[in-house]
C-alpha cells in the first residue's frame, strides 16, 4: 500500500464533498422545527429507521418506482446507482482481504490495481477479478444507455428530456467519463503486468499491441482520479447533489417529517433531492396536450434552487399533481409550487373583514364549495338525496357564498386564507355538527388537512358510499354506460378512488378509461392556474375528453363540480356529477324498477 500524486484529485474532490454534505446536512437539521425535530428523535429509535434504510436500497438503488414504469429507464438508472455501490463495496472487501491488518486510506480501494498490480494468492482473488469486471461491465452499459438518452431519449420512452445547465454538464461529462478511464487504466496496467479479470486481461493484452502500455499508464491513472475528483467537486452545485440527499429526504419523510406552510429546511431538502430526471414532463398535461414544455415542475424546482425566480413557470401549473406521483424520488411539488407562490407577488388586502354568522345546530352541514355554487344541479342532487335518506342537515353556504381559502392559498396569498379558514372554522365548530360534507374536492383537501377540525370531514362521494351501505338509499341499476374521472384533488390529493367507483356500480355499468385513478388527466380548469388562456385548457380538456371515452360510455361521471363545468363545455356526450346519477338512480318506494345489490353494514359498524 502507498501514495501517488495522481490520487489528489480524487481525495480532494472527495474531501470536499463529504465536507459540503456534512456541512449542509447539520445545517437542514439544526433548523427543523420545533415539531419536527421531536417527529426526528422519536423516529431515530423505531421501525421507521428499518423502513428507511429498506426504501433507500430499493429506491436510491435499485429505483424500483422507475423500473415499475419504464424498466429500460429504471435499468439504467439502477445500473449507474446500484453498480456503482457494488463496486465500491466489493473493491473494499478485496483490499481488507488482501492487507487485512492495514487501515486503508479512502483512495487504496478505487486505485487497488494500480498499487497491487501483481495481487495473488489472497482468497477469492479470481473470483474478485471477475466481479470487479462484471460490475464495471454493468456500469458501462448503463452510461451508455444514458448518453444514447441524451441523443435520443424516445428510444429509452421519454419524449422530452430536461435542458441542462452547466454545471451539471460538467457534472455529467465528468461522471460518463470516470468509468471508461477507470476501464481504460486497469486495463492498461493488467496488460502491462499479464493479470486482470476477462476483460480487463482481454482489452490489455488487445491494447499491448497497438500502444506502448507504459507510456500510457500513468496518464490513464490521472485521467480517472481527475474524473472522480472532478465529479466530486461539481456535484453539490449540479442536479445530482441529489444522490446523497434522497437518502436524507427518505429517512426524514419517513419519521413523518413534511412541508408544511412555509418554505423550511425540509422543503429545502426536497429541492436538492431533485435529480432533474424529467420524468415528470411527459405526464403533465400541460405538456402532453398544451405543448408547454419549459414550467413543469422540474424547472420550478431549478429555479427555487439556485435563486431564479420565473412568476410564468410558477403561476402556469394546473396543480393537478401528476408530476407527484410520476416524481421517482416522492417529491410533492405542488407544495413547493404553492409555497413559492409568496405574498411578496400577491399582496394582502388588510382591509378585507368577513364577519362569522352564527349556525344552526344539525348533526351534518353540507357545504358546496365556489364551484358547487357555480353547478346548482349538483347542490340541488345532493339535497335531494339527504332529505330522501332524512338525514338532519344544514346548507352551511346556500345563503351565502363561503371560500374555503384554498385558491387564496394556492395564489400565494398565505395570511389572507388563513384568516379566511380562522372565520369559516368557527362557523362550523359552532353549529355542533359531527361530519361535514362537500362537493368540492379542493374544499375537502383543505378542511381535512388545514382545517384541524374535530368533527369528520367527507367529500361526497364517501357519504354517498355511506348512506348506501347503511341502506338509508337504494338505487336502480341501469343499463347505461358510466366512463368515471378521478378529480385531481380528490384522487392523487386524497387518495380516494374506491368509493366513487362502488356507488356508480350500484347505478349503472361503470366502463374503464383509458388513464385512471392516480394516471387520471387533469380536466384543464383547474384554479391551480393563473396564466394559462383558455385555447390551451380546451386543449387540455379534449386531451383529459379522449382518454375517458375510449370505450365510448353513454355518460362521463365526475365528482368536481369544477370538472363537470370544464368537461361539458368540450363533450359531445352528458356530463354528469356522480350526485347527479344517484339521484336519478334513486329508488322510491312506489317505484317498480330493479334494485341494486346494495350490502347492508350497520350505521355503528361504518367507520370512515
Amino acid at each position: 500500500m502507498g501514495f501517488d500524486l495522481f490520487v489528489i484529485p480524487f481525495t480532494a474532490g472527495l474531501a470536499f464533498l463529504l465536507v459540503w454534505f456534512f456541512y449542509k446536512t447539520a445545517v437542514w437539521l439544526y433548523h427543523l422545527s420545533r415539531v419536527d425535530r421531536i417527529l426526528l428523535k422519536r423516529g431515530i429509535f423505531s421501525g421507521k429507521t428499518i423502513r428507511s434504510v429498506k426504501e433507500v436500497i430499493l429506491e436510491s438503488l435499485l429505483h424500483r418506482k422507475i423500473f415499475r414504469t419504464n424498466p429500460l429507464l429504471g435499468y439504467m438508472h439502477m445500473s449507474l446507482a446500484f453498480g456503482w455501490f457494488l463496486l465500491i463495496v466489493a473493491g473494499n472487501v478485496e483490499a481488507m482481504i488482501y492487507r487485512p491488518a492495514a487501515i486503508h486510506p479512502p483512495y487504496y480501494p478505487i486505485f487497488f490495481r494500480f498499487f497491487e498490480p501483481e495481487a495473488a494468492g489472497f482468497p477469492g482473488e479470481k473470483a474478485f477479478e471477475f466481479i470487479m469486471d462484471f460490475l464495471l461491465l454493468f456500469i458501462l452499459s448503463g452510461v451508455a444507455l444514458a448518453l444514447f438518452k441524451r441523443i435520443r431519449s424516445r428510444a429509452l420512452g421519454m419524449k422530452k428530456t430536461t435542458r441542462l445547465l452547466w454545471y451539471d454538464r460538467l457534472a455529467l461529462y465528468s461522471l460518463w467519463c470516470i468509468f471508461p478511464f477507470r476501464l481504460l487504466a486497469e486495463s492498461v496496467t493488467s496488460g502491462i503486468y499479464q493479470t486482470g479479470g476477462v476483460i480487463t486481461g482481454s482489452l490489455g493484452n488487445f491494447l499491448s499491441g497497438l500502444i506502448p502500455l507504459q507510456s500510457f499508464e500513468y496518464p490513464a491513472w490521472w485521467a480517472y482520479s481527475l474524473a472522480l475528483g472532478l465529479f466530486f467537486v461539481a456535484l453539490p452545485f449540479s442536479r445530482y447533489m441529489h444522490i446523497p440527499t434522497e437518502v436524507v429526504l427518505i429517512f426524514l419523510r419517513n419519521y413523518g417529517i413534511r412541508t408544511r406552510n412555509a418554505y423550511s429546511s425540509f422543503s429545502e431538502i426536497e429541492v436538492y433531492s431533485c435529480s432533474r430526471c424529467g420524468i415528470c414532463i411527459d405526464p403533465c398535461p400541460m405538456s402532453a396536450a398544451a405543448g408547454i414544455q419549459n414550467i413543469q415542475s422540474v424547472y420550478m424546482i431549478r429555479n427555487i434552487r439556485y435563486h431564479t425566480p420565473d412568476e410564468d413557470v410558477l403561476d402556469n401549473c394546473l396543480m393537478c399533481g401528476r408530476c407527484n406521483i410520476a416524481c421517482p424520488v416522492g417529491i410533492i411539488t405542488t407544495d413547493l409550487r404553492a409555497i413559492a407562490r409568496t405574498e411578496e407577488h400577491f399582496p394582502v388586502n388588510p382591509q378585507r373583514n368577513i364577519a362569522a354568522k352564527p349556525t344552526p345546530h344539525h348533526e351534518v352541514i353540507y357545504f358546496a364549495g365556489c364551484m358547487g355554487q357555480l353547478t346548482p344541479a349538483v347542490t340541488q342532487s345532493m339535497e335531494a338525496i339527504m332529505q330522501q335518506a332524512g338525514e338532519d342537515y344544514f346548507f352551511l353556504d346556500k345563503e351565502e357564498s363561503i371560500c374555503c381559502g384554498r385558491p387564496l392559498a394556492l395564489a400565494g396569498r398565505i395570511a389572507e386564507a388563513k384568516q379566511l379558514m380562522e372565520i369559516n372554522r368557527d362557523k362550523i365548530l359552532s353549529s355542533g355538527a359531527r361530519i361535514l360534507v362537500t362537493s368540492c374536492p379542493i374544499c375537502y383537501k383543505v378542511f381535512r388537512e388545514e382545517y384541524h377540525l374535530p368533527i369528520t370531514v367527507m367529500h361526497h362521494t364517501q357519504y354517498l358510499y355511506r348512506l348506501l351501505m347503511q341502506g338509508r338509499i337504494r338505487l336502480r341499476s341501469r343499463n347505461i354506460s358510466l366512463a368515471y374521472h378521478d378529480p385531481c384533488e380528490l384522487g392523487r390529493g386524497s387518495g380516494i378512488y374506491e368509493e366513487p367507483r362502488q356507488v356508480l356500480k350500484h347505478a349503472g355499468i361503470l366502463t374503464p378509461t383509458a388513464s385512471e385513478k392516480e394516471k387520471s388527466i387533469c380536466c384543464g380548469g383547474s384554479l391551480g392556474n393563473t396564466v394559462l388562456g383558455q385555447k390551451k385548457r380546451r386543449e387540455i380538456t379534449k386531451y383529459s375528453l379522449e382518454n375517458l371515452t375510449i370505450n365510448n360510455p353513454d355518460t362521463i361521471v365526475t365528482s368536481c363540480p369544477l370538472c363537470k363545468k370544464t368537461f361539458a363545455q368540450s363533450s359531445d356526450r352528458p356530463v354528469r356529477d356522480i350526485a347527479e346519477v344517484v339521484k336519478s338512480a334513486l329508488f322510491r318506494d312506489n317505484d317498480n324498477s330493479r334494485l341494486s345489490e346494495n350490502l347492508m353494514i350497520p350505521a355503528e359498524e361504518f367507520l370512515f
